[in-house]
């Protein structure tokens, strides 16, 4: 009897230390959607029809904006690898990744569809180039997403997209970031098996998330 009450204690206070932490998450938020909408924004104007261009002047900003102290940043803009999740392929640069927030440019030129999955995190999805299109069900008609406007995935919820025809987006998230990580390696271990991949996405990661610590960025 002593045993199981000493773990409904612990699950208790598991529970109410969770609830305290997700309460209090947005203290350590560093980006902000709206300013990163506009980026994404400027960064088109910047370079019409040149992606490379829009993701050079999205880095450039980045670094020029936050402070060293405040956040780590991954300038290494030729850092890109496979991204496999929900069934859908794309490839991604990871600009920044902490426990509570992620940054990243996400896309292919070649157009790919799948499931958003379901996260513990809000996630913007900023259109650069192309279209991505959405439904949820009961929806007849799809989302449109072009250029220059940005896809609200709140947390807690799941959509079909298509990235019609090639898109990239400027992808940022707010939540807890390792609790989505399942979903982005669940396809490479149960279809792709492209393992060299994964190691160097777990390795980008972990690499970022680790600068961001050092720095009390969590």
């Amino acid at each position: 009897m002593t045993k199981w009450i000493s773990r409904l204690a612990l699950g208790i206070v598991l529970i109410a230390t969770c609830f305290l932490l997700d309460a209090v998450k947005y203290r350590w938020y560093v980006l902000d959607p709206a300013s990163l909408h506009e980026l994404a924004q400027a960064a088109i104007a910047s370079s019409p029809n040149n992606t490379a261009g829009m993701i050079e002047h999205i880095v450039s900003n980045l670094t020029s904006t936050y402070p060293s102290s405040a956040i780590a940043l991954n300038t290494n803009s030729k850092e890109w690898v496979f991204n496999n999740a929900g069934g859908a392929m794309g490839a991604m640069y990871i600009i920044h990744a902490s426990i509570t927030e992620y940054l990243i440019i996400f896309g292919t030129p070649l157009g790919t569809e799948g499931h958003t999955g379901l996260h513990t995190a809000d996630d913007y999805f900023n259109i650069l180039s192309g279209e991505q299109w959405a439904f949820s069900p009961g929806q007849l008609e799809m989302e449109r997403y072009p250029p220059g406007s940005v896809h609200h995935l709140p947390r807690g919820t799941a959509k079909q997209y298509k990235m019609h025809e090639g898109c990239f987006a400027l992808e940022y998230a707010r939540g807890w970031i390792p609790l989505m990580l399942p979903f982005g390696f669940a396809d490479t271990l149960t279809s792709t098996l492209d393992i060299p991949t994964l190691y160097r996405t777990v390795i980008v990661t972990g690499r970022e998330m680790l600068r961001n610590l050092f720095i009390g960025k969590i």
